[in-house]
């Protein structure tokens, strides 16, 4: 049965997932599906801002498309988030410096390094190395005493195998761009942004967490915005930049971003990252229709390999937290 449990260094009482070779209840195991189910409507959403980054490249400057991205963010969310945030004003004062941390890495940072990465980086490239953050998530996980579960193991390895795949080539040598790097970066910081969110105290509430990291890192992003506006100039308002600035903010940020911080508070980060295994094929998909980009019978294979990885992964019992000897 499930246990209550505070992770350490965290106010967080949750229902953690239930021992291994314990059968979920019927709660359980719809608390896990609807996790799932919003990982996946997270993950496919985001999928589309990889797309637009790329087609913004010679048009909006990095910064100047992440600052406005979550301008629009915080326009979408206040009606739904003020008053929340408002009654939690103490609870977010006493953990400014969670708050804070979680705004940096999840939106001043990984959206400037993805918007950066796209300047010379194809989106179906940008959508396959991002799918490398759950590895990033897992050992976060398992750092923390949580056993990942053998299956769960095996299906994360065989997606990862699919990946690499993809951005190798089908060769052992990686020719990276620079904005490959930029993406490896901007997976590290997901990576760890979705493992801090088993650690959100108990007292703040989704929608007033999601408003108070967008205002945050709305601000952290002001300064930089300024210098870029000071040297490269502002950006034409019009249908081809206004429409994608509008997708971004409102589906990949505000609606986004909720869906996938309440799938980790159902199912932890590490087995919604193996749900984010279904991005590179997302993306490929979409860079095709819109992009044209090409695909051919190499990113068939690694898709075959990801979508069985997440098969095999999401559908693996939860294994629980490591015992103590």
């Amino acid at each position: 049965m499930a246990v209550l449990h505070r992770t350490p260094g965290s106010t967080t009482a949750a229902a953690t997932e239930p021992d291994a070779g314990t059968a979920p209840g019927p709660a359980l195991r719809r608390s896990a599906g609807l996790g799932l189910l919003l990982a996946a409507v997270a993950t496919v959403v985001w999928s589309g801002s990889f797309v637009t980054s790329r087609g913004l490249h010679d048009s909006v400057p990095p910064v100047q498309a992440a600052f406005w991205r979550w301008i629009v963010a915080l326009l979408a969310v206040a009606p739904f988030a003020v008053r929340a945030t408002w009654r939690q004003r103490a609870v977010l004062r006493e953990h400014l410096g969670f708050v804070a941390l979680a705004a940096l890495l999840g939106v001043t940072v990984y959206n400037t390094l993805v918007n950066q990465a796209g300047l010379d980086t194809p989106a179906g490239t940008m959508g396959m190395i991002m799918a490398a953050s759950p590895v990033v998530m897992a050992v976060h996980e398992r750092l923390g005493g949580r056993r990942l579960g053998a299956r769960r193991v095996v299906g994360m390895l065989v997606a990862c195998a699919g990946v690499l795949l993809l951005v190798s080539e089908g060769s052992l040598a990686l020719g990276l761009s620079a904005g490959a790097f930029w993406m490896i970066a901007a997976a590290l910081c997901f990576g760890s942004y979705s493992t801090l969110l088993r650690r959100k105290p108990a007292g703040i509430g989704g929608p007033a967490f999601l408003f108070s990291t967008f205002v945050l890192g709305a601000l952290m992003l002001a300064p930089v915005y300024g210098v870029s506006l000071a040297v490269q100039g502002g950006f034409e308002a019009r249908p081809g930049t206004v429409g994608p600035l509008l997708y971004v903010g409102v589906f990949s940020s505000a609606v986004a971003f909720f869906a996938w911080n309440k799938a980790v508070s159902l199912i932890g980060a590490a087995r919604a990252g193996v749900v984010y295994y279904l991005q590179p094929v997302c993306v490929a998909l979409l860079s095709y229709a819109v992009l044209g980009e090409e695909t051919g019978w190499l990113q068939a294979l690694c898709a075959a390999l990801i979508l069985g990885g997440v098969v095999l992964g999401a559908t693996a019992g939860p294994a629980g937290p490591r015992k103590a000897r």
